[in-house]
């Protein structure tokens, strides 16, 4: 059915793969949000050459921009021959820090075995580069589409989103009339339409003491072991009662149909970055980030009461405990219906393209379909892209080409159903 399309798909495999390692060529770590600008600025340069109309958008004011790290988002847009729906592919530009454990250049964008190496290859500079693709095919193949095509590079998904698609949201970028169906390119593998994610609750704990001098400790009272005592009551409480906690959602992979809760970090005592031999001194704050996934079953009020409720227990127990809870970020678990038509349309790609029914499923971490939701209002939103769950945020990430491809035919067939009405 699509044939002329395909083929135009597959002699552009060389030009996917250039995109992304030139996109994997921009350094966009966050924190602290490197290489924003140029990356948007390249990736607008570009849409703009194909007939684009193009427009940067810096988050100016919200948490994280300066005028060393800007917050620019970019957006572009194509009108087609009249009035109709708008498809619109969001793809975050932001990586995270690449760590340790390369045997190669995180940014070099490496070529070997048919796969794409780099930090972001995976998640998800690879599936930006096959919507963009996908995109320039039905343009070049002149297809004469009403209502109009959108892509957005946008920033901060990493830490929230919140001066990219957040910022843009609150703007009207992600409602309708301007747009009805929203698909972000997360690596979810190439086979399965993401149709939401779990809940989250970030907060930060601080156990409280008293100072002394370290060969005293007993003329002062240790926030660190007053956080010790929450991270066994963790242990021994919380922890296998959240493994008890299911859910009727698709998350994947299995290990997330549970409720999970992750030490994101613990400080106590010494600044991290102190130089020398350190001070004698019983510390009198000790902080913790927890970070709490949550399913739609759950109450998020439950939620925090479970670790409130073990906190001040440990306060009625444990002489001089005394504790701060903050909130950090919190978002209320997602969920696209089944049958909602920007679903079926890719759903109905992957099956014409790789001759498979596509799997339903539900991430286990958050990505920018929440701010869609939350603040668009528009509940015709996934998630599909090329790449590897698992792989996302790991050392020598990849992206596999055959998928990039793959996933630029459905990505382009799901376009013209919707703007078609096929889907509708």
């Amino acid at each position: 059915m699509h044939d002329e399309l395909f083929r135009r798909i597959e002699d552009k495999t060389d030009e996917v793969v250039a995109l992304t390692r030139e996109l994997i060529g921009f350094p966009t770590i966050n924190p602290p949000g490197e290489g924003y600008a140029p990356c948007a600025e390249f990736l607008g340069r570009r849409l703009e050459g194909r007939g684009f109309e193009v427009a940067y958008h810096r988050a100016e004011g919200v948490v994280g921009d300066s005028a060393r790290y800007p917050r620019t988002n970019v957006v572009a847009r194509f009108e087609g021959r009249g009035p109709g729906p708008c498809v619109h592919f969001n793809g975050h530009i932001d990586v995270v820090p690449p760590g340790r454990g390369w045997s190669m250049d995180p940014f070099a964008g490496e070529v070997r075995d048919g796969k794409v190496y780099g930090r972001g290859a995976c998640d998800m500079k690879g599936g930006i580069a096959a919507a963009v693709i996908a995109l320039e095919a039905i343009l070049e193949a002149g297809f004469d589409f009403p209502g109009a095509i959108e892509v957005s590079g946008t920033v901060d998904e990493e830490s929230g989103g919140f001066a990219g698609v957040a910022y843009l949201a609150e703007q009207g970028f992600f409602s309708r009339p301007r747009v009805d169906h929203v698909i972000i390119p997360e690596p979810l593998n190439v086979d399965r339409v993401c149709i939401g994610h779990r809940g989250v609750w970030w907060a930060e704990i601080e156990t409280k003491g008293r100072v002394a001098h370290g060969s005293m400790p007993f003329l002062g009272d240790c926030a660190v072991r007053h956080m010790g005592a929450f991270l066994e009551r963790i242990e021994r409480e919380l922890l296998p009662a959240l493994a008890q906690k299911r859910t009727k959602m698709p998350v994947v992979p299995e290990g997330a149909r549970q409720s999970t809760l992750n030490v994101n970090s613990i400080h106590g005592g010494l600044a991290e970055d102190f130089d020398g031999l350190p001070a004698p001194m019983v510390p009198d704050s000790c902080r913790m980030v927890i970070d709490r996934r949550y399913l739609i079953e759950e109450d998020p009020k439950e939620v925090k009461a479970e670790v409130v409720a073990i906190l001040d227990a440990l306060g009625r127990e444990r002489p001089g405990f005394a504790y701060d809870l903050r909130d950090v970020l919190e978002f209320a678990p997602t969920l696209t219906d089944a049958d909602a038509p920007v679903v079926r349309a890719v759903a109905a790609g992957i099956e014409e393209v790789l001759g498979r029914p596509a799997e339903r499923v539900v991430s286990p971490g958050t990505y920018d379909q929440k701010h869609v939701v939350r603040i668009g209002k528009l509940k015709d939103c996934i998630a599909y892209g090329p790449g590897i769950l698992d792989l996302a945020h790991q050392p020598d990430e990849y992206v596999a080409i055959d998928d990039m491809v793959a996933s630029a035919k459905v990505m382009a067939v799901a376009t013209l159903a919707l703007l078609m009405g096929a889907a509708a």
